[in-house]
């Protein structure tokens, strides 16, 4: 009998996801939504369809009472309470919902109810960490850890040349969050948008990378002495952005107008939500960079991992949500062979201390054409 999945969440990530998980008849797969139009426009007819509240903790559990796995997609403000009602349901679980929230808190909870959750399992947080984990593994020491990503449209069009696959209020937030990097072993505060640097990259030509509050679980599980995660844009995008941050437009302060209240992040929302916008058909790319020196048996070595994906012609689907999706749903693939058997919170730099684990998710993420290299050199 095929293994029933519940993906939480019909966006433009947990959407990909269902139809992979049915792909070739694999799963029994159904996603649960609260807008009915989402959920009516999958593609895929074998995917069943449940239009629900996700924010109802009755709701949730009782759901999941006939599914042997969950999938957490839905957005960042209600991810990790959902991912609390998941654990409550006794649901063995994968979550990519992107919240303020230290999933670890639920640790206690997952092993009381006997549930192993792989938190963080998108393309970074996820593939960043697992990679990050494996590199550390391989070092006596870790003396520096570096990670660089962004997705961006492959076409540059003036003024902002971005395009998010994710909501406005989400990549803003990014954008005024304070940014947690690590420098001679202690975690430091910066602010985001700070310490722009430029780098080159294959087929893309030079991108700015601005810090940005991405290490999350790293910041305490990887013991290097310097870390950090920066996020990477056409050169230009960050002063842009902090003009903005700097002149009040991503204030949550309502502020009254003629037609009521607002605050000038709402409106600013509003305004790049259309701008932002990536539409059907337009090309879109994802770039990472990560590169780890350490010492081992006495030499100083260098591992580094490059990722560059683009958009899907074929399935039509965004890159984005290509290399946060499937890594999520390789991942799923992974628990139900049982790779992985420890029930509580897990984050994937601990699986990435498991060369089958970390063989296993680079080997389905390669034949879903998303090709991670990697390069040893001694320095």
């Amino acid at each position: 009998m095929k293994k029933k999945v519940l993906v939480l969440g019909c966006g433009l990530v947990g959407m990909p996801m269902a139809m992979d998980l049915a792909a070739n008849n694999e799963y029994d797969v159904s996603v649960a939504d609260i807008d009915n139009d989402k959920l009516q426009s999958i593609a895929d007819k074998s995917i069943k369809t449940i239009t629900a509240d996700l924010l109802s903790e009755q709701t949730v559990i009782g759901l999941l009472k006939d599914f042997d796995f969950a999938v957490n997609a839905t957005p960042g403000f209600m991810g990790f309470k959902t991912l609390e009602y998941c654990i409550k349901s006794k649901t063995d679980t994968i979550d990519i919902a992107f919240y303020a929230e230290n999933p670890e808190d639920l640790h206690e909870l997952a092993i009381k109810n006997d549930v192993r959750v792989i938190c963080d399992i998108g393309v970074a947080p996820g593939m960043s960490n697992l990679l990050s984990g494996y590199a550390a593994s391989k070092l006596d020491t870790i003396e520096s850890l570096k990670i660089f990503v962004g997705g961006l449209p492959k076409v540059r069009t003036l003024p902002w040349e971005y395009k998010a696959v994710f909501s406005p209020t989400d990549v803003i937030e990014e954008y005024t969050r304070t940014a947690r990097l690590v420098e001679n072993g202690s975690i430091v505060e910066k602010p985001a948008l700070t310490e722009i640097e430029h780098l080159e990259f294959d087929k893309i030509g030079t991108l700015e990378a601005f810090n940005s509050d991405g290490l999350r679980s790293l910041l305490w599980t990887i013991k290097a002495k310097n870390m950090y995660e920066k996020t990477l844009r056409y050169p230009g995008y960050a002063n842009k952005i902090k003009l903005l941050a700097d002149n009040g437009f991503f204030s949550s302060d309502k502020i009254k107008t003629k037609d009521g209240l607002i605050s000038p992040l709402e409106m600013t929302c509003n305004i790049l939500f259309d701008q932002w916008k990536l539409h059907d058909n337009e090309t879109d790319i994802t770039v990472m960079k990560i590169i780890a020196e350490g010492m081992k048996d006495g030499d100083k070595l260098r591992h580094t991992f490059d990722l560059y994906d683009e958009y899907d012609p074929n399935s039509g689907i965004h890159s984005m949500a290509r290399t946060t999706g499937y890594t999520a749903t390789v991942a799923l693939r992974m628990l139900d062979k049982k790779l992985y058997k420890e029930t509580g919170i897990c984050f994937p730099e601990y699986l990435g201390k498991d060369q089958n684990i970390v063989d296993f998710m680079l080997s389905g993420l390669k034949t879903r054409n998303i090709i991670y290299k990697h390069q040893i050199e001694i320095l």
